[in-house]
């Protein structure tokens, strides 16, 4: 599934679990009018969450009530240790390879892992939602 599919189950999904709703009235609309004043311009109203126009907001919470979101540094640390090992020496001392780069030049440690994201987003394999990574196929799976 593409993102493109992905979005649109989210967005219908959001839709499912939403009500119109008519701020200048507060009321529900769920015909898509407002039954009070006729308006068509209404809200997502999401049962103890709140309303709100669009369906972003409603995505976010549904996948934050579902989903553990992907600690970043945690897999890119986890990608530098596949590539090069666990330990590094430098003189004679040996060092957690992660620490090493992360604490002697940090800029370098942020641009790889926003490479290596970058990467993973262009794959397909993880999606940004809300400002967090969660992995295509736990998406798929709702």
């Amino acid at each position: 599934m593409n993102k493109e599919e992905i979005q649109k189950k989210l967005n219908d999904m959001a839709f499912e679990v939403t009500t119109p709703f008519c701020y200048s009235c507060y009321i529900k609309a769920p015909t898509g009018r407002c039954e009070e004043c006729g308006s068509d311009d209404l809200m997502r109203h999401m049962e103890g969450v709140g309303v709100e126009y669009g369906t972003e907001w409603v995505i976010e919470e549904i996948i934050d009530q579902k989903l553990d979101s992907i600690n970043t540094d945690e897999m890119y640390e986890q990608y530098l240790e596949e590539c090069y090992g666990e330990e590094v020496t430098i003189g004679f001392i040996k060092f957690n390879i992660t620490l090493a780069i992360k604490n002697l030049d940090p800029v370098a440690y942020q641009m790889g892992k926003d490479e290596y994201l970058k990467y993973l987003l262009e794959m397909e394999s993880i999606i940004e939602i809300g400002g967090s990574y969660y992995y295509v196929t736990e998406i798929e799976s709702l």
